[in-house]
């Protein structure tokens, strides 16, 4: 991973990981449910940018790279996989492919 991405993908998921700690003791000492639960949105937020980074440096580098030597059918099957596992960009209601097109899936 390039540097570049390395170091914030550390902190985010490291804040994650320090919030996730505060919002397991909130459910422990019975925290009020809405206020878990915007914790947790917090979180899922850490996370999710976590994984844009991740995603864009695979974008600059393996993406790049595999495409540069012609296995772009290899690499566009193994990116359309990847990221069948992100909410961002697959989930409900989201643009077609989540990629920026238009029509949108139902």
């Amino acid at each position: 991973m390039k540097e570049t991405y390395r170091r914030p993908v550390v902190n985010r998921l490291r804040t994650a990981q320090g919030h996730l700690d505060a919002v397991l003791r909130m459910v422990e000492e019975d925290a009020y449910c809405p206020d878990v639960m915007k914790q947790l949105s917090a979180v899922q937020g850490q996370l999710e940018g976590a994984n844009r980074l991740v995603l864009r440096n695979h974008l600059e580098t393996c993406v790049a790279a595999a495409m540069a030597a012609g296995r772009t059918d290899e690499i566009v099957e193994e990116l359309m996989e990847a990221l069948r596992f992100d909410r961002v960009t697959t989930g409900p209601d989201r643009t077609a492919g989540g990629l920026g097109s238009k029509a949108t899936v139902r």
